[in-house]
């Protein structure tokens, strides 16, 4: 009897001491896994960091050369300033490639373009839409709310302040349409425009460029 249960105890302890090692085998197995999840995920960070890195510099690189670029040249307009008082506009523009008569965005004469555009604000980075008037006769390139308060202007320039029109290639702020994004840089700011269409910007960049008098090359 008793060397029954003498038995049978030393067989509890091993299975006991069984148990205890495979608890201890998948423990380790765990722990195994564990880190071997967390060193590929380490390493998939590490990857997409250096990928990060390597965008960012990419970006970079790509900005300083455009900002070179724009610095070392002449904007992207075919034009110089012309401040002679003969000067038809609206024929300067047709020879320029443009038919300026079927583009329904646009109204153009010979002193004028008038036409709608999207604008950023200078404090607040909205987007709004505003009627612009380029005016050859009182010199000026402003803006309205709408096409009825041009006796209300909210803002704009005169041709003395404008330096360069071109292309948006830095593409800095979130436009409603990047494609169709100018700027218009002026000694106190860039103004940032989104044109209704292709030719209407290709129109309005040969349009605002002769009254470009602030350009660094202008006499």
């Amino acid at each position: 009897m008793m060397e029954r249960m003498l038995h049978q105890a030393h067989a509890e302890k091993l299975a006991l001491l069984e148990q205890q090692e495979r608890v201890k085998q998948s423990e380790a197995m765990m722990l195994r896994d564990e880190i071997r999840k967390r060193e590929d995920l380490e390493m998939r960070l590490r990857e997409e960091t250096e990928k990060r890195e390597e965008l960012v510099d990419t970006q970079v690189r790509l900005r300083e050369k455009v900002r070179t670029q724009q610095v070392n040249s002449r904007p992207l307009t075919r034009f110089l300033p012309n401040t002679s008082q003969d000067f038809d506009l609206h024929n300067h523009i047709e020879s320029a490639g443009h038919n300026p008569d079927i583009c329904k965005h646009i109204s153009l004469s010979k002193t004028v373009c008038r036409g709608y555009m999207t604008k950023m604000g200078g404090r607040i980075k909205t987007w709004r839409k505003r009627w612009f008037v380029f005016n050859r006769t009182k010199r000026s390139f402003l803006y309205y709310s709408n096409e009825k308060d041009e006796h209300k202007p909210k803002g704009g320039m005169y041709f003395q302040a404008i330096q360069e029109v071109y292309f948006d290639h830095l593409r800095q702020h979130k436009s409603p349409n990047p494609n169709l994004t100018f700027c218009v840089k002026t000694r106190e700011r860039t103004y940032f425009l989104v044109a209704p269409s292709p030719e209407a910007m290709r129109i309005w960049m040969d349009v605002i460029v002769t009254g470009a008098e602030g350009y660094k090359e202008f006499k």
